[in-house]
């Protein structure tokens, strides 16, 4: 089954208040599977989140999917300043929402949600079984030479520098295929199929390629850096629906 642009919504960002910040932020619930609060070391000061309207691919009675905009967080941070993230505007129009998994802060592109606590495990069950697939898009610096190929790397998180991780022996099973689509002006436009899910897998294994993501702020350098975003978007998701254990795929549009 496929859901698309066809059935999507917007829902208004909330209302900013000049003192007190986001009408209706609230403290997220526990998160599940090990999953804890986002941190992000260049934000202390400086989170400015996109204030564009939700916008809902798809919802029924036990999940929802959503279009999360770069820039904004997936979870709430550490701080009050950190409280405005995805799961809490997804909470102000589905307010039994349940977390899943996550996206980078700069990350766009699809995220799905779960409003039963049964969808929740039924989906949280495919993520670490990794039977749900995932499909992202990015622009990288420089022109590949090969049509596709896969990068085996173990990742590991970099604890001085944390939350960067980089390539160790030592590290957890890291695997994402890729495909070129273009190439041109230095630059070549892929389509990744990553296979386990680590933090910043993709940007650190175009990174080992010699060919980081544009926009990257961790793991990019000079004119490969300076870039509006963090070229990298979640373009699809598919999954056995919770309820009959269907096939189902969604697809948001790349923005870049």
């Amino acid at each position: 089954m496929f859901m698309g642009l066809s059935r999507a919504r917007t829902f208004p960002p909330p209302r900013e208040l000049p003192d007190s910040g986001m009408v209706g932020v609230r403290t997220a619930p526990p998160l599940p599977c090990g999953l804890r609060s986002a941190t992000c070391p260049r934000m202390d000061t400086t989170y400015d989140p996109p204030q564009d309207p939700l916008k809902i691919l798809h919802d029924d009675h036990e999940l929802v999917f959503v279009d999360k905009p770069s820039g904004l967080l997936s979870v709430p941070g550490k701080g009050e300043h950190l409280a405005d993230c995805l799961i809490e505007r997804v909470r102000r129009v589905f307010p039994t929402v349940l977390l899943v998994h996550r996206l980078d802060r700069d990350t766009s592109g699809v995220m799905v949600f779960a409003l039963t606590p049964l969808a929740q495990r039924h989906l949280g069950w495919q993520f670490e079984e990794r039977t749900a697939k995932k499909t992202y898009i990015a622009r990288l610096w420089g022109e590949m030479a090969e049509k596709e190929g896969v990068v085996d790397l173990p990742l590991m998180v970099d604890w001085p520098n944390r939350p960067k991780q980089i390539v160790s022996p030592e590290g957890r099973p890291a695997v994402t295929r890729w495909t070129a689509l273009k190439r041109g002006n230095n630059e070549t436009r892929v389509r990744l199929y990553p296979e386990t899910g680590r933090s910043h897998q993709l940007r650190v294994h175009m990174q080992a390629l010699g060919h980081p993501i544009l926009g990257d702020p961790f793991y990019a350098e000079g004119p490969a850096r300076e870039h509006e975003r963090l070229m990298l978007h979640a373009e699809s998701l598919s999954l056995r629906h919770p309820d009959g254990g269907r096939q189902f795929k969604v697809k948001s549009p790349v923005p870049f």
